[in-house]
């Protein structure tokens, strides 16, 4: 079980990349989401790893997020007026589909299996939103990648997710202390701190969250609070030693 479970955090955080890696094996790489760093730093970040050290990658927000999100202040340069009109919420036009070539040679540059895409409270369910959704992802060159959605807000009902993760092929990303996830066999679970970002998990809650992984099936769990790193290998302490029981 232990090896099917990739463990990391959103991102290194304050920790040193030597220390990071050689306690955990996965980080989830958020550059890919702000500004897009060129093809060869990829590449570079890739051969400077360890082997079997697994990157997974945010899509870039010119595919979900539109051009006024405040999130846009960290690309570092102003957006074009059609970028602005064109950009977010899966809409088919050139920005998204720019956004879209751009993240897949990320990575394709990483070496990643799993790309989240990661949606702002404003793109609600709506008849619109979904079928951009269904037009996007059914024309995205997938491969053998991993495509997880992580949809943010309140409108969006489990049997409408359920029925685009099942049709689009889709892994629903959730906090799992705050939500479930209606693709059970395909976790990708994102933790933020059950009651603040500045919070650290305990033991009893990293046991519990062990109960809701699937067996000998590939999933993620990735701690963005305060105390990432320190959660992160007490969890991963926590798989190990339950695999040793089981083995």
């Amino acid at each position: 079980m232990a090896s099917e479970i990739r463990i990391g955090n959103c991102g290194y955080g304050r920790t040193k990349k030597p220390e990071y890696v050689s306690y955990l094996h996965c980080v989830e790489v958020q550059h890919t989401f702000y500004k897009p760093p060129q093809v060869k730093t990829l590449e570079g970040w890739r051969s400077e790893a360890p082997e079997g050290f697994e990157f997974t990658l945010k899509a870039w927000q010119f595919i979900t997020h539109e051009g006024s999100s405040p999130t846009y202040k960290r690309l570092k340069r102003e957006l074009t007026g059609k970028e602005e009109k064109e950009a977010g919420a899966f809409k088919p036009t050139d920005t998204v589909d720019h956004g879209w070539q751009v993240t897949l040679e990320s990575a394709k540059a990483l070496k990643a299996r799993t790309i989240l895409f990661q949606c702002p409270a404003k793109f609600v369910q709506n008849a619109t939103n979904i079928k951009n959704m269904r037009k996007f992802f059914n024309k995205a060159e997938r491969g053998d990648l991993n495509f997880a959605w992580e949809p943010r807000g309140k409108t969006w009902d489990e049997k409408t997710i359920g029925k685009l993760c099942e049709d689009l092929d889709l892994w629903h990303c959730v906090d799992p202390f705050f939500h479930r996830t209606v693709t059970p066999n395909r976790c990708y679970y994102r933790l933020h701190g059950i009651k603040r970002w500045r919070y650290k998990y305990e033991q009893g809650e990293l046991e519990e969250l062990v109960s809701l992984l699937p067996d000998q099936r590939l999933s993620y769990v990735f701690f963005n609070n305060n105390e990432m790193f320190d959660d992160a290998k007490r969890f991963k302490r926590i798989v190990e030693e339950e695999a040793n029981r089981v083995d």
